[in-house]
């Protein structure tokens, strides 16, 4: 009896000790598989959210090429159109241009309508109200001229290097042209311009007055007394013979 018990008992402890080493067995392989298990997730969550951003990064280029490619595009267009308005003004310069070579090529038949001279201070270029205001005056006589052209001639006094009055003088007579064109609306191909510098004075450079007197531009509004005539005559109406 006593070895009985003795045997069950041992028997026990031996199954007892069997289970324990068969789950510690199987904590011992499933925890590195688990572990791998959660390892894995953690990449793949990681791994979800890096192409998530790289998506939006992505998309996020994509908007800002298109956003550059409307951009370029009308740049492109309004290039374009700059373009044709370049063409378009280059095409009506080369008209003005032919018609002031034909005008001054026949000077011989302008005669002067009106004639003024602005003045200006020592080494300026700049219009003063008074010079506007003699233009101003100038200018009514232009819608009743027909055929006409505006001499600007510049001078400038015998002070300084002739290199620097050329130049001088060719500034005045451009505000005198950039005046008429902008101001009083006449056409760049109706203006003929001269820069004399010190060449061609009014008055003697040996006084202050006459050295004032010649940092001056003369302006001539002059008509083509030929093509006023020829106009004349093909308005007038033939007279019928009795």
């Amino acid at each position: 009896m006593y070895r009985t018990l003795i045997a069950i008992f041992a028997t026990g402890t031996m199954m007892f000790t069997a289970g324990c080493a068969t789950k510690n067995y199987v904590r011992n392989q499933a925890t590195p598989i688990i572990n791998k298990t959660n390892e894995l997730d953690e990449i793949t969550s990681r791994n979800t959210r890096d192409i998530r951003d790289v998506d939006s990064r992505a998309q996020q280029g994509i908007q800002g090429v298109q956003a550059k490619a409307a951009a370029a595009d009308q740049k492109a267009v309004a290039a374009g159109q700059l373009a044709d308005q370049a063409q378009s003004l280059a095409g009506q310069a080369n008209s003005g241009v032919n018609l002031l070579q034909t005008a001054v090529a026949n000077l011989d038949n302008y005669r002067p309508v009106t004639e003024i001279a602005v003045h200006f201070g020592f080494d300026r270029a700049e219009l003063t109200p008074k010079a506007k205001q003699a233009l101003d005056q100038l200018s009514n006589d232009l819608p009743n001229t027909r055929h006409y052209i505006v001499e600007v001639i510049g001078g400038t006094d015998s002070v300084g290097p002739a290199d620097y009055n050329y130049g001088l003088s060719q500034r005045r007579a451009d505000a005198v042209i950039q005046y008429l064109a902008q101001s009083l609306n006449v056409p760049a191909h109706k203006i003929y311009l001269v820069g004399l510098g010190k060449d061609k004075p009014v008055a003697t450079n040996r006084s202050q007055s006459g050295r004032a007197r010649n940092r001056r531009v003369d302006v001539k509004l002059m008509t083509n007394t030929v093509e006023s005539q020829a106009s004349a005559q093909n308005q007038t109406p033939n007279t019928p013979q009795q």
